[in-house]
């Protein structure tokens, strides 16, 4: 019955694919780039006689908060863009009137404060989907993203320059992007679009080249035509990134220490194709995860802060088949490891994370719009050592082996703005191990004028046991409008109950049959004291398919809004039907039923561009007729004291009272408690930017969680979901409160002394306390943990940047 479903939703969706309206989405504008025979100086001061006869963008109009409003005359912007064979260029006269106004508000790379900025958004295959976007802002800072229609990627980092300058006028920037930082067509001559913009922070504007029309489709497919880029002679595109880093460790009085060395490289193939590999990767650095108390049925999950993993990899992140924390994640036997120990064995070593050998990755676009991607890593053999206090013998057990990850992507691009693609990933395993492959087909397409929105995906899993196989299947179909002030949309989500993907995929749940929709009203220009609003109203129907049971039905709403004055404010409210958890008892085939539930939530957040501004929360959920509770509140303000000097402190609390919570297995049973849990986290960020290439910046977290279980207040779980008392003897061993209480601390200096170089001093202190002692408060457990030895840590790292050409031209 349901594959026949889809088959007609489908052909439901053909008639408004092939029919709709042709015609353009705007007048697109057009400027042809002027060759050079000399580069500019990049000083930020725009006298260099290159530009003298080249021609300008102007007349750049309203994107926000209006639309489509001319420009202020006190506000004029004029470009002008030219080229060699080695870059291109450009030259941004931003006028202001009143320059004592202009915001100069200092950061370091990718990170974009509340100032004035320049921005040029670059489309190479003209496709209206995948763009590069680069940022400059009137303190000189450098930021640059990869955009997927209103999506900006700042882990996307490639090696460019800009200067600003300012005077009584307005500012300046002077950009250069060689060709190294991008890939383009093999052709004899370019056809490029692009968007140039300006944002006035004290007028809270923006300001945009080309017209984008807010209510239909995404912003990417407006942007104006950049020609006249022809008989590119590029250079050849390969650099290094080779890196040193020593390190001193000091933990329960005893001193180690560690050197590495490595590098990275990227290559060009040609024109639009690039090799990216890392060897010998030293991640040492990287931010410290965000861990909490976790007494869910699921792994917590953390971001990405590995650069190799998050750089350039929108191909391969299609279909949301790839969690790069897979790569290097504690090994697949680490738990059995535990259980593996013989009488009278101590463990002497259990690794908790898998050493990453080598990793590269291949990723382009052809002319004709198809996007092809390789990656491939592998990871060494990690073991289990165990020592026999009595016989005095030693042995190993293998608990994750030499392990070789896969993905290979295809992406077909058309009609600016939709795409088919195909993915396949793949985890091999040395020896009897598990391994597995995963399968995907996606298409996203708008119709022609961009007012509809039709998205899919059909996904194959195949996990490989030493004795077994398990094949699964999922599924999405549906679709949105996407033109004018009301919008709405539909969609279907299904997987079988042995879809699994986790080998380097994330699925936490399986075996759904879900339908959702959606549908909003939002604004496009100021309407009385709100420059935006965007109301919501939004509902699914969650159903297990095998069998086909009803889990739960939801609703709700929600609520943004924009005051003209930079005052954001919003919240949302909801109501679920009783909902049946089949993953809280840990058990196949077993579920809890908890009752129905109301939400809501309220926020603010007021105006940045203030010396002091503040973030807060309010949320609260409760389960109708019992005593089940949850409150959440965070309280953030933020503290400019001056272009220089940013502080954030972050506050917040969690309560959560007489959830009946999962305690344990019994060969009969599933035992469950009441339980009574309370997070406090604080957490600390400052920046002091001598400039914006050099910072020093601290980062500080603690986080307290702790989980009561009432005495004498046990049940089992039955069949039909419901609890029964039952007599749970509770003692040391099996006691299921808990106390948890982490310490982290970074103090960096960082000082990026080249383009594309930098070196990175940092000095860590942490400190961990896991215990039963869930009668402690906040500030008892706080004295508990700093009663634990700390962790000290002091690391350098220097990564210095070598491209080809110009070793070749100095040598």
């Amino acid at each position: 019955m349901l594959p026949n479903i889809r088959l007609l939703f489908f052909l439901l969706m053909i008639p408004g694919i092939l029919f709709a309206q042709q015609k353009e989405l705007s007048q697109k504008k057009t400027y042809t780039a002027t060759r050079i025979d000399r580069k500019p100086v990049i000083d930020g001061v725009l006298d260099d006689a290159v530009w003298d006869n080249i021609p300008l963008a102007t007349n750049f109009v309203m994107y926000e908060p209006g639309d489509g409003n001319p420009s202020r005359n006190t506000h004029t912007t004029k470009v002008q863009i030219a080229y060699t064979d080695e870059a291109i260029y450009l030259a941004a006269y931003l006028y202001d009137e009143e320059p004592s106004n202009i915001r100069r508000e200092f950061a370091q790379r990718d990170n974009l404060p509340t100032a004035d900025y320049f921005f040029f958004d670059l489309n190479t295959y003209n496709d209206g989907e995948n763009q590069t976007r680069f940022y400059v802002t009137a303190a000189g800072t450098l930021a640059d993203a990869k955009m997927k229609r209103e999506n900006e990627d700042f882990a996307f980092n490639v090696v460019w320059e800009a200067r600003v300058s300012m005077d009584e006028q307005g500012w300046y920037v002077e950009m250069e992007i060689p060709y190294s930082a991008l890939r383009f067509p093999n052709s004899k001559e370019q056809l490029w679009s692009m968007q140039l913009g300006r944002h006035i922070s004290f007028l809270n504007e923006t300001y945009v080249w080309n017209y984008i029309n807010k209510s239909l489709g995404a912003s990417t497919h407006y942007n104006g035509l950049l020609k006249g880029v022809r008989d590119i002679d590029a250079p050849v595109r390969l650099s290094f990134y080779p890196y040193v880093s020593g390190e001193v460790n000091y933990y329960k009085e005893e001193t180690t220490t560690a050197f590495n060395a490595g590098m990275d490289f990227k290559y060009g193939i040609d024109d639009a194709f690039t090799l990216d590999a890392t060897l010998i990767p030293d991640f040492g650095q990287t931010a410290y995860d965000e861990v909490e108390l976790n007494l869910g049925p699921f792994e917590q999950t953390f971001g990405e802060n590995r650069a190799f993993f998050t750089e350039g990899t929108e191909l391969f992140t299609k279909g949301d088949l790839f969690y790069s924390r897979r790569i290097g994640d504690t090994p697949i036997g680490f738990n059995q490891a535990q259980d593996a120990r013989l009488e009278n064995e101590d463990i002497v070593e259990n690794p908790e994370t898998t050493n990453l050998l080598n990793a590269l990755k291949i990723s382009g676009r052809t002319e004709n719009g198809l996007g092809i991607g390789f990656f491939n890593a592998i990871t060494e053999k990690q073991k289990a050592r165990y020592y026999n206090k009595l016989t005095g013998e030693s042995r190993e057990l293998v608990t994750e082996p030499l392990a070789n990850y896969n993905i290979f992507v295809l992406d077909q691009q058309f009609d600016q703005k939709s795409s088919v693609s195909l993915i396949n990933t793949n985890v091999t395993r040395e020896g009897h191990f598990r391994d597995g492959n995963v399968t995907g087909f996606l298409f996203d397409v708008y119709n022609a004028n961009s007012s509809f929105n039709f998205f899919g995906e059909a996904k194959m899993s195949r996990v490989n046991y030493p004795t077994s196989n398990k094949t699964g299947f999922a599924s999405k179909l549906g679709f949105s409008r996407t033109k004018g002030k009301f919008r709405y949309g539909v969609s279907h989500d299904f997987a079988n109950k042995t879809y699994d993907i986790n080998d380097l995929g994330l699925n936490f749940i399986n075996n759904y049959n879900n339908f959702l929709w959606e549908t909003s009203y939002r604004i496009f220009e100021p309407r009385g004291v709100f420059n935006r609003y965007n109301i919501s109203l939004f509902g699914d129907h969650q159903r297990r398919y095998d069998p086909d049971v009803a889990v739960t039905t939801s609703f709700g709403f929600s609520f943004f809004g924009m005051t003209r004055d930079r005052f954001a404010f919003g919240g949302s409210a909801g109501y679920s039907t009783p909902f049946k958890d089949f993953f809280e008892p840990r058990r196949d085939n077993s579920f809890i039923e908890y009752p129905e539930n109301a939400s809501a939530e309220v926020w603010i957040s007021s105006d940045y561009r203030r010396r002091i501004a503040l973030d807060s929360r309010l949320g609260y959920n409760k389960y109708l007729g019992t005593d089940h509770g949850k409150l959440n509140f965070s309280f953030s303000p933020r503290f400019r004291v001056s272009n220089k000097f940013m502080l954030i402190y972050s506050f917040e609390y969690r309560a959560e009272n007489d959830r009946e919570s999962f305690v344990t297995l019994l060969p009969k049973n599933v035992i469950f408690g009441t339980r009574d849990m309370r997070s406090i986290e604080n957490s600390l960020q400052g920046s002091y930017n001598f400039n914006n290439r050099e910072a020093l910046s601290l980062s500080f977290r603690n986080f307290w969680s702790s989980a009561d279980f009432a005495r004498n207040d046990f049940s089992r779980l039955l069949n039909n979901g419901s609890l029964v008392a039952y007599n749970y003897e509770v003692n040391k061993e099996n006691d299921p409160n808990a106390n948890f209480n982490i310490w982290n601390l970074d103090l960096s200096y960082q000082w990026r002394f080249a383009p594309g170089s930098e070196l990175i001093l940092l000095y860590r202190n942490s400190i961990f306390k896991i215990d039963k002692l869930s009668e402690l408060n906040y500030t008892e457990s706080l004295d508990n943990l700093f009663s634990q030895p700390a962790r000290h840590n002091l690391s350098l790292r220097i990564v210095y940047y070598l491209d080809y050409n110009t070793i070749k031209n100095t040598i």
